[in-house]
């Protein structure tokens, strides 16, 4: 789902309703406040796209490019045991929550999306992308720790990286709702309790 090149004003209208769906929800949200938010006439924005469940859509894959292509950089910098690159991913991830706090709001507004009729195949088909991306490269790290002798080889890597791309999702679902819960310092005790039952 990486990031494709886009035009300033594209780039003007994605933000412009990124911020209005997190802020007053999709159903409230209008072209016409989008435009005026993107600082354009709303007939641009049919320029680029086709309507607000298109732009909704768009607004989707824009957002998860963003948090992926931070989330590949951060991998890309890991070094050391298989064990410190996962409490590097770990910490990497729940950092980000600062960065993205204010736009989690989309993530209700894409969920909610996935269940409307017309548009649920686009957003199942998308999300479960990313949630295979995702898995893929948790697996590899704990296919990486067995191979290395760090990490017990009869672990199912494939279900515990589902297990953990699940976790690090309620951490910061609770975060949104409870903002006197730490997402980080949370995961932290997870991830000593996990790498020490993977121990080999």
């Amino acid at each position: 789902m990486a990031n494709q090149p886009k035009t300033a004003k594209q780039e003007a209208i994605l933000h412009a309703a990124a911020q209005l769906f997190a802020r007053q929800g999709y159903a409230a949200t209008s072209m016409a406040q989008i435009a005026a938010a993107a600082g354009i006439g709303k007939g641009t924005t049919y320029a680029y796209f086709a309507g607000k469940e298109d732009l909704l859509l768009k607004v989707f894959q824009w957002h998860y490019g963003r948090m992926e292509d931070k989330l590949n950089v951060s991998i890309a910098a890991l070094g050391g045991t298989a064990s410190q690159r996962l409490t590097a991913m770990n910490d990497a991830i729940m950092t980000s929550w600062t960065e993205f706090k204010d736009l989690f709001g989309l993530v209700m507004e894409f969920w909610v999306a996935s269940t409307t009729p017309r548009i649920r195949s686009h957003f199942q088909e998308a999300f479960r992308g990313g949630y295979q991306h995702f898995r893929q490269v948790v697996a590899a790290l704990l296919e990486d720790g067995i191979a290395r002798g760090e990490f017990d080889p009869t672990v199912d890597t494939k279900a515990l990286a589902a297990v953990m791309v699940g976790s690090w999702d309620a951490l910061l679902l609770q975060a949104w709702f409870d903002e006197g819960f730490d997402p980080l310092a949370t995961s932290r005790v997870h991830m000593q309790v996990l790498l020490k039952g993977l121990a080999a």
